[in-house]
């Protein structure tokens, strides 16, 4: 007798409206549907998105695109980054600028309470959304920082919920999140700009849908960045073709076909009262504001290995080997034994914790070709070793558990495990103090200070701008 396979859309709900909801969710949320505290935070992820803007602008995988929209041309739209009188197609700035905010993988990332959802492994919210908004005000002229914000703030809550709602087999799969629903939230957040409604909306979510892209393969190389530049240079295209009159699915994100079922097997269905703004994913969950520039998943064990080299005045030389212990929802994606570059170095343990080792802190300094590839650096790599944990495993994916031992030279062992209310989480935010402290490192060798410090209060004044296309004006003074 032939075996009966199991329904692969077993989980999909009879009957879905996601992008009924998403699209009037856009159409009708208003700015005095934000609550305060979301606003307030929404604010900080701005400058903390402002200051990456800067901080790629000069990376290798930017100038590369920046070069080519050059050569390539076309109605001058909205500023393309690097360059303060050179103007280019919107979707082609957004395409720049996204792959900009996403290129030292510093960009915040969002929180989830589901332990089906491995900690830290859904997505990098603000980039999308904020270049979507960005690239859109300067299309059209005379965005009010008010509606700036809404616009940004709208498509932010629209890709979370649709990255919670989604089955956590989406990312496992080998799909990048950041690059496939962060399309939504580019689209979402011009969308808004752009006056969309109705129809028009929902045809632009099933553009969207088809457009989305990104695999995890490509982590630790230029095209990761570029998965974000693209989801943000989609999530444009298809509200300027969703205006003009596109037509697609208009239920392209529900269904045995929609994007969810085929991207991730299906969502939680129990999650879909959740719905759109009724509860703002920024502030609960919450947001992670990185203090590293690399996966996230490396944060606890960095703080960690930073206060054992500081508390017990450390130096390089005294370290005769280092062991880290984890579970595999941190050794799997952190893949890197021993980083070659900088970009490998994002994804590598022993790499970040011979950057502390050496320099006692990992920076944008340290990742860089030059310093990665040293001889001290691969030297050092080569003393420090990740094993797998399994009691940490049996501990389950909520949090992001790890122990670090440090033997020295003279026999001395240092042992401790990492605190898992890590820094730049919600649980334990980053001042702002230490936020403006972020920025400024972001745009050290390309901006003055000056222009910093003006890109700064700008950013935390936006809600009084009667024209919030100056932000992007300030990413090239």
């Amino acid at each position: 007798m032939a075996s009966i396979q199991k329904n692969p859309f077993a989980n999909i709900p009879g009957v879905m409206t996601i992008t009924e909801d998403a699209a009037r969710f856009v159409e009708h949320v208003a700015f005095g549907d934000l609550p305060e505290e979301a606003l307030r935070i929404g604010i900080r992820c701005l400058l903390d998105g402002l200051g990456l803007f800067v901080a790629g602008s000069d990376h290798e995988c930017v100038t590369i695109l920046a070069q080519l929209a050059k050569e390539t041309g076309g109605k001058g739209e909205a500023l393309l980054l690097g360059s303060s009188d050179t103007r280019v197609p919107a979707p082609v700035a957004a395409r720049v600028l996204g792959t900009a905010g996403h290129a030292h993988d510093w960009d915040d990332s969002q929180v989830s309470l589901d332990p089906d959802h491995v900690y830290g492994l859904l997505m990098h919210p603000t980039i999308p959304s904020v270049t979507g908004a960005l690239v859109a005000s300067q299309l059209l002229g005379g965005v009010s920082g008010k509606d700036f914000m809404l616009a940004f703030m709208t498509g932010f809550e629209v890709e979370c919920k649709i990255s919670e709602w989604m089955f956590s087999q989406h990312y496992k799969r080998g799909f990048h999140s950041s690059g496939t629903v962060g399309t939504f939230g580019a689209y979402a957040a011009a969308a808004k700009l752009l006056g969309l409604k109705s129809g028009a909306l929902r045809c632009g979510f099933g553009i969207a849908a088809s457009f989305a892209a990104g695999i995890r393969i490509n982590f630790g190389t230029m095209t990761k960045p570029l998965h974000v530049g693209r989801a943000c240079e989609n999530g444009v295209t298809a509200a300027l073709l969703a205006r003009a009159g596109y037509t697609a699915d208009q239920s392209a994100l529900d269904g045995i076909w929609g994007f969810c079922a085929v991207f991730s097997g299906g969502v939680a269905a129990d999650k879909l009262s959740q719905g759109f703004g009724k509860t703002w994913t920024i502030v609960h969950p919450g947001v992670s504001i990185k203090p590293y520039p690399c996966g996230v998943l490396t944060h606890p064990s960095a703080d960690l290995m930073t206060r054992l080299i500081k508390d017990n005045g450390v130096k390089s030389d005294d370290i005769d080997s280092v062991v880290l212990m984890a579970g595999s929802n941190i050794l799997n994606p952190i893949r890197y034994p021993v980083a070659k570059n900088h970009l490998q170095a994002k994804f590598s343990l022993p790499a970040i914790l011979a950057m502390i080792a050496l320099n006692g802190k990992a920076g944008k300094t340290e990742f860089s070709d030059e310093f990665v590839g040293s001889d001290a650096m691969q030297a050092m790599q080569q003393r420090i070793t990740c094993r797998f944990d399994p009691e940490i495993e049996a501990m389950g994916f909520d949090k992001m558990r790890s122990t670090i031992q440090i033997v020295l030279k003279n026999g001395r062992t240092l042992k401790s495990k990492a605190d898992e209310r890590y820094r730049g989480g919600p649980e334990n935010p980053m001042s702002d103090k230490e936020l403006e402290d972020k920025v400024c490192r972001c745009a050290e060798g390309v901006l003055s200070d000056a222009a910093t410090r003006r890109l700064i209060e700008t950013a935390r004044q936006v809600l009084e701008l009667p024209d919030a296309a100056v932000l992007a004006n300030l990413l090239h003074e």
